[in-house]
Parts: structure tokens; C-alpha cells; sequence
């Protein structure tokens, strides 16, 4: 994400980074250790069915792709999916404007992640996600910052989410696009976020929301190199062609990031690009819109959740 840098221990869990193709199944990630690089996985949430009631969890699947020019650093988003409850997923893309102070800025979305995935068990966050965001980013000490968006499954289908920034989360049900979450900016790419900065946004400035799922639902999460580069028809028309949830994420992060590459085609981001020139706009930044065409190259995140009975 190259936007200006704003001044002013759970079981079952996967915490994910770079772009290294593989299938892997649910596992523990100790605060500290060396954490799993994996972009491609697929992992299934469930708990043990109670015959009272009626519960569900998310089966997931997983694919990252980094930007051309950051494969070989595995890119800057990050990201972890879990089991706990009816399932818990987080996606965080770093500010890579933080490179040009010399940091590296996948560091502070990889530890943001990481804590968040520790944390969602806690007993203060008590399935809440705006205050697991807010324990994350406490406890995280690398320089940088973050988009990031958290959603928490309860069993009894009531997903909560909390957002900072332009990471997204999409349902659809029954070929439906039926919610989605909105981004929050300062100004054209320039989105709130997370930062080791003093003056920044915090969990106070999330947007918090919640929705009912049923089983058979679908949610789509992604960094915004995802909804940068699809429209949402085609991430509605992509997930309804495939049962797999692995392949479902493939194939949208392959169709964002043949959409970026692609000089030609009328992205989401173009067009956004060229019907923002309100006053708050930098100068430079409206002369690039007026020009703008084609997708947007970046670190690309998908991650595609089913609902499915326990």
C-alpha cells in the first residue's frame, strides 16, 4: 500500500505472510517464535456439535500473492485466520511509505498479526474485536503502521467486524452481495490506520458492525489490493463458480492481480481515482487521477470464509 505515512498463545490458529504456495492445516503460534510464511491454505473452523442448538463456524480459504516488485520480501500484507469460537480472521496491510524512512514496513502488520492472533482468546476481549484491536496494537513495538480489519464468528451466527482503513469484508448469500464494509479516508488513498506514530487513528476510530449469517453464506476479506482491482459483480460471479473455498481465493487474488497488471482496464481504483478531486485532495495526487487508467499494482489478499453447521 503506498499511501503517506499519517503523523499527528490461542490454539488453532495461522498467521500468514508471504507468498509460498502450500496447503497447511491449523496449528498453535507462540508469541515470539518464528512465524509460518504461507500464502496459499485452506483451513477449516469447527467446534463440536451441540445437538441443543444451532451452530455454525467458517471453513477457510486462504491465498496472498505479493506485489511484482515485492515478492522476493513476500509483500506487506499479513494476515491470520482461527478457529476459536465460530472462527476468527484479521487481515492487515502495511504503509510501505515507511521504507523511505528506512523500515520495513511488513514488520508492523507481521507483529500487529501475530498479537491479535495470540489475544483472541483473552478474557478482556471477550469476543469483541474493536478491543482486540486495541490489545494488539498495544502490545506491538515495530516501527509503522496498518490498514486492518478483524471479524469474530459467534456460534450463533453473528458476525462482528471492526475496521481501520480500506482492508474489506464482503457477504454474499445465495449469489447475493448483501453486505459490505465501507472504507475510511483522510483523503484518496490515504485510509486511516494503525501506526507506531503517537498521533494516530486507534480502535476508538474503527468502524464497528455486525451481521447474522446463515449457513451457506460467504464472506470475502481482503487487503485492498483485492477491491482496488474487482468489482464486486465479479467477486459475486467468481465465488458462486466454485464449492472449494481454497480455490475460490485463488481465483479471485489471480483475477486482482491480472486486473493490476492489466494497463487497460477501468479498475475500481481508476475510476475512484478520477471522481475524487474534492478540495482536500492533494494537487499532485488530482493530476494523477485525471490520467489515471488501468488496475493498481500491490500486495494482493484474499480470504474466503463459508458458513457451515458445527
Amino acid at each position: 500500500m503506498a499511501v503517506p505515512i499519517l503523523r499527528a498463545a490461542i490454539s488453532d490458529s495461522h498467521v500468514f505472510f508471504n507468498s509460498l504456495s502450500h496447503t497447511a492445516g491449523l496449528l498453535s503460534i507462540p508469541k515470539k517464535r518464528r512465524l509460518m510464511v504461507s500464502a496459499s491454505a485452506s483451513a477449516s473452523a469447527t467446534s463440536e456439535v451441540n445437538p441443543l442448538r444451532s451452530e455454525v463456524s467458517f471453513c477457510f480459504g486462504t491465498h496472498l500473492i505479493p506485489h511484482p516488485n515485492k515478492v522476493d520480501r513476500g509483500g506487506e500484507d499479513a494476515f491470520f485466520v482461527s478457529s476459536y469460537n465460530g472462527g476468527v480472521v484479521a487481515v492487515a496491510d502495511g504503509v510501505s511509505g515507511w521504507a523511505e524512512r528506512d523500515v520495513d514496513p511488513s514488520l508492523f502488520p507481521k507483529e500487529l498479526m501475530a498479537y491479535a492472533s495470540d489475544l483472541v482468546g483473552d478474557e478482556e476481549v471477550n469476543h469483541d474485536p474493536q478491543i482486540l484491536l486495541k490489545k494488539a496494537h498495544n502490545a506491538t513495538t515495530s516501527k509503522g503502521s496498518a490498514t486492518v480489519i478483524v471479524a469474530m464468528l459467534q456460534k450463533n451466527g453473528v458476525l462482528k467486524i471492526a475496521s481501520i482503513g480500506d482492508c474489506g469484508l464482503k457477504v454474499i448469500r445465495k449469489g447475493k452481495l448483501i453486505f459490505c464494509t465501507l472504507p475510511q479516508e483522510h483523503y484518496f488513498d490515504c485510509p486511516y490506520q494503525l501506526s507506531s506514530e503517537v498521533i494516530t487513528q486507534t480502535y476508538l476510530d474503527a468502524t464497528v458492525s455486525s451481521v447474522k449469517l446463515l449457513e451457506g453464506d460467504t464472506i470475502v476479506m481482503g487487503s485492498d489490493g483485492l477491491f482496488d482491482n474487482v468489482f464486486d459483480h465479479e467477486i459475486v460471479s467468481t465465488i458462486t463458480q466454485y464449492s472449494d473455498v481454497a480455490e475460490a481465493a485463488k481465483a479471485l487474488a489471480d483475477l486482482a492481480s491480472n486486473h493490476s497488471k492489466d494497463s487497460n482496464f477501468e479498475s475500481p481504483y481508476s475510476l475512484e481515482a478520477r471522481t475524487k478531486n474534492g478540495p482536500d485532495v492533494p494537487l499532485w495526487q488530482k493530476v494523477l487521477g485525471m490520467k489515471l487508467t488501468g488496475g493498481k499494482p500491490d500486495d494482493i489478499t484474499v480470504i474466503v470464509g463459508q458458513v457451515v453447521s458445527s
